[in-house]
């Protein structure tokens, strides 16, 4: 829930001298720590075994780099290169690693939505990228404007939801202004982390420029902290493109942080057992760590993976499964080895808002949660293996990650919860505590209050229509998108960022490049 509309845990538990009234809730599901251990998969041999292969893959086989700028780069560092092909030391792994830092403050529109990327962090971001959008009011449909501001206010309004993502695309955008709606709906829509796309310098530079002069901070302080994050996928099996390469420079050269994230399914882009899959996932986003820091030493990277496994009988991607979990435990053993915050995700490859869809991104978030993931990507909401984004997904999977939010807030054992006094010494034998001091004091601040699941019996479940989890969704998620949820905005400031989108739009935006 929204941690401003919640209610809130009593602060000492002790009894209220004016009678029975509760406290008020205050849930903070911002700032989160994982509180359980990190589950492993592998032996500590065997993940030194498969870390030591990605340096012999990296020496040997080498990467793939079709950016002439990054062979320069590489080249300079200390690589052999052949062609295109780029061959890195494993000298050079050890010394990016020494220089990337373990631990990255992003900067929000507001202190208090500031994040700590580390190990042991834990922070939830909604389904990204997905071409289209879909809930039970208007179906399915192309990505659009209308949708990705309604998506910016969602993911504004749930507390638990921590940073911006590139949602749905706005398809009727063109792609040469596209990045003026998108940057500018983030920062009036919402006071969180937000993203930016690596399609080209240009796009990039105006991005940068427009969040700068939004934040209202110089070139200098700009640099000191990252104010945004992008995600860079490498082409696997061992290839850096262009637009993904410039942007890791870009980023780089600036201080902003990237999130280097290999896409690998087992059996198709990457070898079909779960050892093989990650330690080629490892060595790619080895490979991609080293081009950063010696771009800047120190400046900030974010270690990730998605690998999962294809459907053998279709070919399709499959998300959700055991694989994908086995996979996130053993990237997570990867990451701890390099020290760095690392990114995971969950998912779905279910069509629609189903049990299907509920049981995959179940089984992915816990995958993330038992390995130790710092960030968790496509969260909430991500149907059909990332082609769409479900409004009402967007719900259900926020109720389970305030859950998860829960859970890491912890319990306490102290004397007023253990309950002597207020408790177990004022029942009687075969009574009930319904009515007991610490009963009356908590009742309605010690347990989660969920947002759309209902605890009614069948007789008032019945009453109130028999709607579905489904249904009591689009309820919520319309009451939302309906209300005017803008964050406090500087007024110059906005009439300054819409002149200089409008300025660059006279002059032709800036086209993406390939």
């Amino acid at each position: 829930m929204k941690t401003e509309a919640s209610k809130s845990r009593s602060g000492s538990g002790r009894r209220s001298s004016s009678s029975v009234s509760p406290s008020i809730r205050n849930v903070n599901y911002h700032n989160l720590r994982n509180p359980f251990p990190p589950m492993e998969v592998f032996s500590t041999d065997q993940v030194m075994a498969m870390h030591e292969t990605s340096l012999r893959t990296l020496e040997e086989l080498g990467m793939k780099v079709l950016l002439p700028e990054a062979i320069a780069i590489y080249r300079k560092g200390g690589a052999r290169v052949v062609n295109n092909m780029v061959y890195i030391g494993r000298d050079m792994v050890k010394a990016a690693l020494s220089t990337a830092p373990k631990s990255v403050q992003g900067r929000a529109g507001v202190r208090a939505k500031d994040l700590t990327f580390e190990l042991g962090h834990m922070i939830f971001q909604p389904g990204a990228g997905a071409p289209h959008a879909t809930d039970l009011v208007r179906g399915r449909r192309p990505g659009s404007a209308k949708d990705y501001v309604e998506y910016t206010k969602l993911n504004q309004y749930f507390d638990v939801l921590q940073m911006l993502s590139p949602s749905v695309e706005p398809q009727d955008l063109a792609t040469n202004v596209r990045h003026y709606f998108t940057t500018e709906a983030q920062l009036t829509l919402s006071n969180k982390f937000p993203f930016v796309f690596s399609r080209g310098t240009p796009q990039v530079m105006d991005c940068f420029e427009m969040i700068r002069d939004f934040r209202g901070v110089s070139d200098a302080e700009f640099t000191e902290n990252p104010y945004c994050y992008t995600i860079i996928n490498t082409n696997s099996p061992r290839t850096l493109d262009i637009p993904m390469t410039q942007g890791l420079i870009d980023f780089a050269k600036h201080n902003q942080m990237s999130i280097v994230t290999p896409f690998t399914l087992m059996g198709a882009m990457a070898p079909i057992t779960v050892a093989g899959a990650v330690t080629l996932s490892h060595a790619e986003a080895l490979a991609a760590i080293t081009l950063v820091q010696m771009v800047n030493p120190g400046a900030p990277i974010c270690y990730g993976t998605f690998t999962s496994n294809v459907d053998m009988k279709s070919g399709a991607p499959a998300f959700g499964t055991p694989a994908h979990f086995q996979a996130s435990l053993a990237a997570g053993q990867m990451a701890r080895i390099t020290g760095l915050p690392w990114r995971s995700a969950a998912g779905s490859t279910s069509n629609l808002n189903d049990a299907q869809a509920a049981n995959e991104n179940q089984i992915g978030l816990w995958g993330c949660l038992m390995a130790g993931a710092t960030v968790i990507i496509h969260s909430a909401g991500w149907l059909e293996g990332g082609l769409s984004v479900s409004f009402e997904k967007i719900i259900t999977d926020v109720e389970v990650l305030n859950m998860i939010a829960e859970l890491c807030a912890g319990k306490q054992a102290g004397v007023d919860e253990i309950g002597f006094e207020n408790a177990l010494s004022c029942v009687d034998p075969s009574g009930h505590f319904f009515d007991s001091p610490q009963t009356m004091e908590r009742y309605s601040t010690e347990f989660y209050e969920p947002i759309v699941h209902d605890y009614a019996n069948f007789g008032t479940w019945t009453e109130r229509g028999s709607k579905d989890a489904n249904a009591r969704s689009t309820k919520v998620w319309q009451e939302i998108v309906n209300k005017d949820t803008s964050v406090k905005v500087d007024g110059d400031k906005v009439a300054s960022l819409r002149a200089f989108i409008k300025n660059r739009t006279t002059q032709g935006g800036a086209p993406p490049e390939s």
